[in-house]
């Protein structure tokens, strides 16, 4: 899909207890309800409407600057760990409604890969990121609305708070190697997968859902290509350091098992489904539980301020 397309399209149609891994963190929970955009209920709440048909929906909105919050983060850290720069020296805008932020990052970036193969499709990832940053932006213009500006992003400190809370080290530099690197990644790939299908039935304007599903479908080619580059080194350090990740998302986000690392039952897992063989879905809470580190947090973790909502 060209990057504009859906611009086009749519402007001619209307074990460790979670109070343990908190406390670990050295974050303390808000005690406030937060931000929820993709529950019936907080859309119902701020009054959005629903619509069903090609125009525009202001939950439709919500769910796009949301996403575009993410694509940001994501963005950023295979833009440095490539080309060690940020997403504007390659042309990205991050202008916008809310309050713009820098990114900070560890100055060994970029990595130094030892593997060709590694560095090709860490690139070929991190175009994508970008490319989903300007479609949601393009896509948020085409609506009449403003895209929200990028958030401070901190993907230096936050890496060792998320290394002592997975119970990993004390430090962790995902720019440091092939290995970090991969690991840093998979932080984030399942996350935007589960965030997406959460995302899915609350989207009113079919060609929106269409672009999400295409959104989430690259998502899952990048957790896989991830995944499978983590199992296919056979290192049981490797795994575990995995599942530790795993397990952390998975005390964060809410009381259900629904995170899975990439050895289950003592075989390759490479593709974490539900009993269904379906994806797992997050709502917008639990995907920010994750990315702030800590349950009904404001903020905090890679987005030091908070993610921006719009007006």
């Amino acid at each position: 899909m060209e990057i504009n397309s859906l611009s086009d399209e749519l402007a001619t149609s209307a074990g460790t207890s979670r109070r343990q891994v908190l406390k670990r963190l050295g974050v303390g929970v808000a005690g406030l309800a937060g931000l929820n955009l993709l529950s019936s209920t907080a859309v119902a709440g701020m009054g959005l409407h629903k619509n069903r048909g090609g125009g525009r929906s202001r939950g439709d909105i919500a769910i796009l600057q949301f996403a575009l919050n993410l694509e940001y983060l994501e963005a950023e850290y295979y833009t440095y760990a490539t080309f060690g720069h940020g997403i504007e020296a390659e042309g990205i805008d991050v202008t916008g409604s809310g309050t713009p932020g820098t990114t900070s990052v560890k100055p060994s970036a970029p990595v130094e890969f030892s593997d060709p193969d590694v560095m090709e499709y860490a690139e070929e990832i991190g175009q994508d990121e970008r490319n989903h940053v300007t479609l949601l932006r393009t896509t948020l213009t085409s609506l009449g609305v403003t895209p929200v500006a990028r958030p401070a992003i901190d993907l230096n400190g936050s890496w060792d708070a998320l290394a002592v809370a997975a119970g990993i080290g004390t430090s962790f530099d995902p720019f440091a190697n092939d290995i970090n690197f991969l690991l840093g990644s998979f932080v984030f790939e399942d996350v935007g997968v589960t965030g997406y299908r959460g995302a899915a039935p609350l989207l009113k304007n079919p060609k929106i859902l269409s672009a999400a599903a295409g959104l989430l479908g690259v998502e899952a080619y990048h957790a896989a290509v991830i995944r499978t580059d983590l199992f296919s080194q056979h290192d049981t350090a490797i795994n575990d350091t995995v599942q530790k990740i795993s397990d952390l998302r998975d005390l964060l986000d809410n009381p259900v098992d629904d995170d899975q690392g990439i050895i289950l039952n003592g075989k390759a897992n490479l593709t974490p489904t539900d009993a269904n063989s379906l994806v797992f879905a997050r709502t917008a809470r639990e995907v920010l539980n994750i990315v702030y580190f800590a349950a009904d947090a404001t903020s905090g973790g890679f987005f030091p301020n908070g993610i921006n909502t719009g007006s």
